[in-house]
């Protein structure tokens, strides 16, 4: 990991050749759009008769939403990392297939019990996709330096706590979802603010501690090894703590309580370089969590569910434990595209996307998802360890670390490593606010990286005469030492 002083003096990379990348990231376009085409064809050959009207409108409007989001690129942002957007292209569309499967699946249950079938909600989610790529451009239009959001980093700081604690302060009626008090429900119109928060919260972070970089690295007091900050430092991680601690005891959202908190401690690493904060962090978090557990009924149940899901499977260990069968079920290869049962999953859609992913297709699709968003994680930290001012570098980390953190707190869920969350899997499940945000996350990326990439290189020392052509100096013998 590199401290604030390593951010301000380490020199940067080499350049690349200069080569315009674009034409390399519009072929891997069109490789997971035809990945994509595979996927729905698998599908519907499953459970239909081969693609349809519906499964080709949404794949040509997808195609279009991508070929509109590359053009951006080339336009705003030239010399940017051509990986970044064909995997999120990758995951979209997967994540697209997956959910017109599951809307089919609903469709058969209500004509075989003789009810209307639902709404279809992947044609909603190529709406919000529609969307989120539109604020995917406005991002890349609107923000033509990556050093621009820092302007107004307090800001973002205030926008975001109070996009965390509005829904705590509504009444339930317009705020609570299946228990949980995290969204604002208007006329049927919904949106869940902590998603935005989360970007927010990432830019005021990275914006206070480039600002204060002196004050995190000044001296403080040495214990078992370690530096620990003065207690004053501690104001910011102690005002993080304390709202995500609110979140989960008020809003009944344990994800978005790991999502920020884990995300926010990182980003404190990553820039002062010190192990303490880590230990003085997870401390926090644990003594506050421990005390929730013993005050509030709904977090006891979320630790006694992941201990043991079938003690409880026909009440509140009925999702968990159906998602572990889904995905013995499918095995290594998986029980193929439109052949499982992953509508028995509730919430398959949304938390258990993983599971149907697992359940149709096996350990090695699972496998192939986790490694594009590694690809992806790992090209946003590229662009992090790139860029050369010490904005970039946290803002770059602490997005593409919250990518990581969260698919490792959805899949802990799912899997049972850890208790279940709430969130949802990046650009994969279905919901407009998180995918709307995870976009803007990608914006942001994008841009971090075109300008890395763009920079004119460092200058570079002249290098020292040769040692015959060096001049000569004059050593009087009465400043030498005499011999004794």
């Amino acid at each position: 990991m590199f401290g604030v002083s390593a951010i301000r003096h380490s020199p940067a990379p080499a350049r690349s050749s200069g080569r315009v990348p674009r034409n390399a990231e519009l072929l891997l376009c069109v490789a997971a759009l035809a990945l994509t085409a595979f996927a729905y064809l698998a599908m519907t050959s499953a459970t239909g008769n081969g693609f349809d009207g519906q499964s080709i409108r949404a794949l040509v409007v997808f195609s279009v939403f991508v070929a509109v989001t590359h053009l951006a690129v080339r336009r705003w942002a030239p010399a940017a990392d051509p990986v970044l957007l064909p995997c999120v292209v990758l995951l979209n569309g997967i994540g697209l297939v997956l959910i017109d499967r599951l809307d089919r699946a609903e469709a058969a249950q209500a004509a075989h019990a003789g009810t209307p079938a639902p709404s279809s909600d992947s044609a909603h989610q190529l709406i919000w996709t529609g969307l989120g790529m539109l604020l995917f451009v406005l991002v890349l239009a609107l923000v033509p330096d990556h050093t621009k959001p820092a302007r107004y980093g307090y800001t973002c700081g205030l926008a975001g706590v109070v996009a965390l604690l509005v829904p705590a302060l509504l009444p339930s009626r317009f705020s609570e979802v299946n228990g949980g008090k995290s969204w604002i429900l208007i006329s049927g119109f919904s949106i869940q603010p902590g998603e935005f928060a989360k970007v927010l919260l990432i830019i005021f972070i990275a914006a206070f501690l480039v600002a204060n970089r002196d004050l995190f690295a000044s001296e403080g007091k040495r214990f078992l090894g370690m530096t620990f900050p003065r207690l004053r430092d501690l104001a910011p991680l102690l005002l993080v703590t304390f709202v995500a601690v609110l979140v989960l005891v008020y809003e009944k959202n344990l994800g978005f309580s790991l999502l920020v908190f884990g995300t926010v401690l990182a980003m404190m690493y990553i820039a002062t370089g010190r192990a303490s904060w880590l230990l003085i962090g997870l401390a926090m978090f644990s003594v506050g969590a421990i005390i929730a557990y013993q005050l509030f009924a709904h977090v006891r149940v979320r630790v006694q569910v992941w201990q043991d899901p079938l003690a409880t499977y026909y009440t509140t260990g009925y999702q968990i434990s159906q998602g572990l069968f889904g995905m013995g079920t499918g095995g290594l290869i998986g029980t193929g595209m439109g052949n499982g049962r992953p509508q028995d999953v509730p919430f398959a859609k949304t938390d258990f996307i993983i599971s149907t992913i697992g359940e149709e297709l096996g350990l090695v699709g699972l496998a192939g998802v986790l490694v594009l968003f590694l690809i992806l994680c790992i090209r946003g930290f590229s662009a992090a360890l790139t860029i050369r001012d010490a904005f970039g570098k946290l803002l770059g980390g602490g997005l593409a670390f919250s990518i990581g953190w969260q698919l490792f707190v959805v899949v802990g869920g799912v899997t049972k490593l850890i208790p279940l969350t709430g969130l949802t899997t990046p650009f994969m499940s279905y919901g407009g606010s998180s995918l709307l945000a995870n976009y803007i996350i990608l914006g942001l990326l994008i841009r971090i990286s075109g300008d890395a990439r763009s920079a004119p290189p460092p200058p570079t020392r002249p290098a020292p005469p040769p040692l015959a052509e060096d001049l000569t100096a004059h050593v009087s013998r009465r400043l030498l030492p005499r011999r004794t």
